[in-house]
């Protein structure tokens, strides 16, 4: 998507299994495996979706998947088919020195998994040695902190070779990242989780991450177990649905397969699709 002097694109850095049952929560599951088919174990297969948006100000990217560090546990666990967002960019010309500015929603292991990389003696590095990284203050502590609940979702080598490195930028609090980027916290999915707002010129982007991870998420009482405060989730949709519906935002998911992307309209009270999907 071209918008004047300023490129945005969802990228992928593959895809993952995920409980069928934890990722749709209160949902029966004779209602789910209506719109997905779940595998032998009762997966479904979700995207790890990251957005780069490059402007005159930089490369900024969106979150950055799993990464490549634990592949083979991951493919166990997880069916993890990952370690795709290097060659994406490579794809549009960039490489991972050319990235100015990593924003990330929150520091899940499918989110910033791929935030550091091995370096040749196994320590973990960050993946882009250039960038500032970007989270929520209380994202960091949550995940240096996790509760019994959450631990087996962070990984420590993810994000506190960030933090060595100097790299790291904690932030409170609904910020201005760059020009046209803003930060918003939503909290909900977990401490400090946050949806990442681009405008330009006229057009409206909102990056969802896990507070809406897939379309199939859109009804509002579609809210993964996993989130850490369900009731929080449920408000928080709300509100970027309506926003997304009443000011035409183009809503792009963190998990979603196909479509990664799309306008809404509301119809009979509920936030769907319109015409236009990416």
């Amino acid at each position: 998507m071209r918008f004047g002097n300023t490129t945005v694109n969802i990228l992928s850095d593959g895809t993952f299994l995920q409980d069928g049952g934890a990722l749709f929560g209160q949902i029966p599951k004779v209602m789910w495996e209506q719109q997905v088919k779940p595998d032998r174990k009762n997966r479904v297969r979700m995207g790890l979706n990251c957005m780069l948006i490059q402007s005159p100000s930089g490369n900024f990217l969106i979150d950055t998947g799993a990464g490549a560090k634990r592949a083979d546990r991951m493919k166990d666990a997880h069916g993890l088919n990952g370690n795709k967002l290097l060659k994406e960019l490579k794809k549009i010309g960039l490489t991972a020195r050319e990235i100015d500015m990593v924003i990330l929603t929150h520091l899940h292991f499918d989110s910033a998994g791929g935030c550091t990389k091995l370096d040749r003696s196994g320590r973990a590095i960050p993946t882009f040695p250039n960038a500032e990284y970007i989270a929520q203050k209380s994202c960091w502590d949550d995940a240096n902190s996790p509760s019994e609940r959450n631990v087996r979702s962070f990984y420590t080598e993810d994000f506190a070779p960030l933090e060595e490195a100097g790299v790291l930028k904690l932030i409170e609090g609904d910020n201005e990242a760059a020009p046209g980027i803003r930060t918003q916290v939503t909290n909900a999915h977990s401490d400090g989780h946050q949806v990442i707002l681009v405008e330009v010129g006229s057009e409206r982007i909102a990056f969802a991450g896990d507070l809406i991870p897939t379309p199939y998420h859109l009804p509002l009482i579609s809210i993964s177990a996993l989130d850490q405060s369900p009731n929080e989730t449920l408000e928080a949709k709300r509100k970027l649905l309506k926003m997304a519906v009443e000011d035409g935002w183009l809503l792009v998911f963190g998990h979603a397969q196909e479509p990664k992307s799309g306008y809404l309209q509301e119809r009979n009270g509920k936030a769907q699709f319109s015409s236009k999907t990416l």
